[in-house]
């Protein structure tokens, strides 16, 4: 059976009170910390940069996932290396050279991975996987919180399953929009192991019990 793993985004947090949100999702049972990064360049939006994720690293144990919605990364990699992520992915419309930034973030000791858009190819995958800890599918077009997951991302998470399988490589397969109660069985039978969610659960007052409804519907895949 596959280790689950529930990544709350913190964008749907409360960030007037950020340390204790997330300390409190990872006491209700959050497995690592999603982090959102967006610059009003890459994606129309913009959110929190490494001073927020060195404010919070110290108020968690988990890992945390930097998810870099920006144009260029190279840039700023080192900078959340330094401010305590564990995982950082970027879109590969966000480098110039991918596997370049994919070995960058891995030379600053991090986890490094992949995000594709529903309409990305995944033909880069065809030149990296001996570089990637991570791929991430995302099930919204990025930039916004609170967006309906759309179905044809689990076709494309079953493929990558495929090819992380036939790969036999240890590559986590993370999924990030629109993830909540009902659909996350769906795309863990499709072949995620790891899920982001954010106002399915920051959008609720008991954290724990959409946490553990979570897990329920997992533990019938």
């Amino acid at each position: 059976m596959p280790t689950y793993r529930i990544a709350p985004s913190i964008l749907s947090a409360d960030f007037a009170r950020l340390g204790e949100e997330v300390r409190n999702v990872v006491r209700d049972g959050a497995d690592m910390i999603h982090f959102d990064v967006m610059d009003n360049h890459y994606v129309p939006n913009l959110t929190i940069g490494p001073l927020v994720c060195e404010a919070i690293r110290p108020h968690v144990q988990v890992p945390i996932d930097v998810h870099l919605m920006v144009k260029p990364v190279d840039r700023i990699i080192p900078d959340f290396a330094k401010a305590g992520a564990n995982i950082i992915t970027f879109h590969p419309e966000g480098s110039e050279h991918v596997d370049r930034s994919l070995q960058l973030i891995r030379d600053h000791g991090c986890k490094a991975g992949l995000v594709f858009n529903p309409a990305t190819s995944l033909e880069y995958l065809d030149y990296v996987m001996d570089k990637i800890d991570i791929i991430l599918i995302m099930s919204v077009n990025p930039g916004f919180g609170g967006q309906s997951f759309i179905p044809q991302a689990l076709k494309k998470i079953a493929e990558v399953r495929r090819r992380i399988d036939e790969s036999g490589r240890d590559i986590m397969l993370e999924v990030d929009g629109g993830i909540k109660i009902e659909n996350i069985a769906a795309a863990a039978k499709a072949g995620a192991d790891t899920f982001v969610a954010g106002s399915a659960i920051f959008g609720k007052p008991d954290y724990k019990a959409v946490i553990d409804d979570m897990r329920a519907q997992l533990a019938t895949v």
